[in-house]
């Protein structure tokens, strides 16, 4: 059996070992709030596929900031009782959204929604 003694007097702490810089608790913090809040701002964007921006220029309809400002509030009213595939009908025309993702799918005018039947929804909201 070897024995090895090490004078502990005698070791040296290695010169060129750089230490990283501490961070103070209150920047981390105030980093991931802008990066969540970051984060949920582009999360809470409403997307519109391709299919509802082909219906909304075949049907001529303009969604305006105004609309668009509707169908956030909708979407965020929606998402909040467990909506998933919704009606949102505003005072312009009617959209059915995929809450989850919050994109609109399909878009019609008001003359378009009488007599009709919406099926695979699992809400409805109206707006004005």
């Amino acid at each position: 059996m070897v024995k090895n003694n090490i004078a502990i007097s005698n070791l040296k702490r290695p010169q060129n070992v750089k230490t990283e810089a501490k961070v103070k608790k209150e920047e981390l913090v105030s980093d991931f709030k802008g990066l969540l809040q970051k984060n949920l701002d582009t999360k809470n964007e409403v997307k519109v596929s391709t299919h509802a921006l082909k219906r909304l220029k075949e049907r001529k309809l303009n969604m305006d900031n105004k609309e668009f400002a509707k169908i956030k509030k909708a979407i965020n009213q929606l998402r909040k009782k467990g909506g998933k595939d919704s009606l949102v009908i505003t005072d312009k025309a009617a959209y059915i959204i995929d809450v989850k993702n919050n994109t609109v799918v399909t878009a019609m005018d008001k003359k378009s929604i009488n007599n009709n039947i919406f099926t695979k929804i699992d809400s409805t909201i109206i707006i004005s």
